[in-house]
């Protein structure tokens, strides 16, 4: 069963992780991230960095995405190289995702669907991946939104926001933490980027302390989204189920199911 834990260091990255390393600017995202692709030759995985495309990337491993110049989804183009992977007799696909801020302004929204790709791409195929931000407090939405979607992280865990969104074997999504004002802008997002692909987001909730009124305002904002959606919480608590039926969310008009 994946869970959140924070590693020491890169070189305790295992099978089907997602993990969080968050940059200074002024570091050196190779020095920083040299274990962790180093370690592919000695465990057998072929070896792929997700980032722009100079000579500092080509050197550093045989096979570099550059999002920028890519035909399709980035999602794609990783699954394209895990099967090639296997078929050239590699244990796994370990791949670093170097998301920088310094260029064109990013695209919060794509990033995230990126991101959750990624998370159910490692939780279902047992990749091993690292993503390294190097972003300014300017760029703020994506990094935060990030952070919520990945269930490892180097070093100290971020403060904020105080919940957790990943992937829980093949049939759905874990939601751990809280979810207040801070977080529900994050939390609305990632709800809406996944249920732009299914009709049906299933949530175990079994880890889940409690959504305020902004947490609980954009659960339904997020369902009423997209026509012929719904959300399904499994495993709440009485206090979460309580709030949301004495707040009124509790209408047939609002696409959400909790249960016990």
């Amino acid at each position: 069963m994946r869970a959140t834990r924070t590693l020491a260091a890169l070189d305790e990255v295992g099978s089907g992780d997602h993990v969080l390393q968050l940059l200074d600017p002024a570091d050196d995202v190779w020095d920083r991230s040299r274990a962790f692709v180093s370690d592919g030759e000695l465990f057998g995985d072929k070896v792929l960095i997700v980032g722009p495309l100079t000579r500092t990337t080509a050197a550093f491993a045989p096979v570099v995405l550059d999002p920028a110049r890519l035909n399709g989804s980035l999602i794609s183009a990783v699954r394209r190289e895990a099967a090639s992977a296997e078929r050239e007799g590699y244990r796994s696909l370990r791949v670093l995702h170097h998301v920088t801020c310094d260029g064109p302004p990013v695209d919060a929204e794509q990033l995230l669907r990126s991101e959750l790709d990624l998370e159910e791409f490692a939780a279902d195929s047992g990749a091993l991946v690292v993503c390294a931000y190097q972003c300014g407090q300017e760029s703020a939405p994506a990094p935060e939104r990030a952070t919520c979607v990945h269930p490892q992280h180097l070093g100290g865990r971020p403060a904020s926001p105080a919940f957790h969104v990943y992937r829980t074997g093949k049939d759905g999504w874990t939601l751990t933490g809280v979810v207040d004002a801070e977080g529900a802008p994050a939390f609305g997002a990632i709800l809406r980027t996944l249920l732009s692909q299914a009709a049906t987001v299933r949530l175990l909730c079994h880890g889940l302390d409690f959504l305020d009124a902004a947490g609980m305002s954009s659960l339904a904002d997020a369902a009423r989204c997209l026509p012929d959606r719904k959300v399904v919480l499994e495993g709440t608590n009485k206090t979460v189920r309580l709030a949301w039926e004495l707040t009124g969310f509790a209408d047939p008009s609002i696409p959400v199911v909790m249960t016990p």
